[in-house]
């Protein structure tokens, strides 16, 4: 999750509320804001424990994550380091994402070659080459194919942005349409009292991004619980 802008990325959806019951009953949403949740998913645990362990993580692995964090580095094994638990980065790999997290949870993928010009490439610049016992250290440069040239051209992330996306108040996404809105309507039972309906577009920055990660660890109503309490 790259970000070369200062301003703070901004993602926006239009929620259809049940007024009566104070309840979101789904979203409509870009491409963007369905990037961020399947965004979530790649996550490592270490890095969602860190995100969210200022604001009440729940559960014993903040513990967990304390123990690590005091545990000298006496303890640990000498090609091991705490930093790579407590602090794991994912590959950025090109992906085009919307910055509702902070970016240092994704690191630009790098690859490197052998010292003593070997065919041996590793992405950690600390590899010893089997063949000549030098560092793999020499960074080279990644050229994508034709294939991540044309996801790069349709807007990267993880969907496709020709559709909108309806995301339930528990986060089930699916891409929408007259008939599937009709249907979750149906089911809601709110047929006869659509005027006991209200949208409300919201604006979302990394403040609600976090809140949306730590909801979606503790409820099933993760919309209603972020934008409606």
């Amino acid at each position: 999750m790259t970000d070369t802008s200062s301003e703070p990325t901004k993602v926006s959806i239009k929620l259809l509320i049940d007024v009566k019951s104070k309840k979101v009953l789904f979203a409509e949403a870009s491409k963007e804001f369905v990037d961020f949740l399947f965004h979530i998913l790649s996550l490592p645990v270490g890095t969602v424990i860190r995100l969210l362990r200022k604001n009440s993580m729940v559960g014993s692995l903040g513990n967990l994550y304390d123990s690590i964090e005091d545990l000298s580095n006496t303890y640990m094994q000498p090609n091991q380091s705490k930093d790579a638990v407590l602090n794991p980065k994912i590959a950025n790999c090109g992906a085009s994402l919307p910055l509702l997290l902070p970016n240092d949870v994704s690191m630009d993928r790098k690859f490197y070659r052998c010292g003593g010009n070997h065919h041996f490439v590793a992405d950690d610049p600390t590899a010893v080459c089997p063949h000549c016992k030098h560092n793999i250290s020499t960074e080279i440069t990644y050229v994508a194919g034709n294939g991540a040239i044309k996801v790069a051209a349709e807007g990267g992330g993880f969907v496709k942005g020709v559709v909108t996306y309806m995301v339930m108040d528990d986060l089930v996404v699916k891409p929408m349409s007259t008939i599937s809105s009709i249907t979750m309507l149906n089911k809601f039972n709110v047929k006869e009292q659509v005027g006991g309906l209200e949208e409300k577009v919201v604006s979302l920055e990394m403040k609600e991004g976090l809140m949306l990660l730590k909801a979606s660890l503790q409820c099933k109503n993760v919309l209603t619980s972020v934008f409606l309490s």
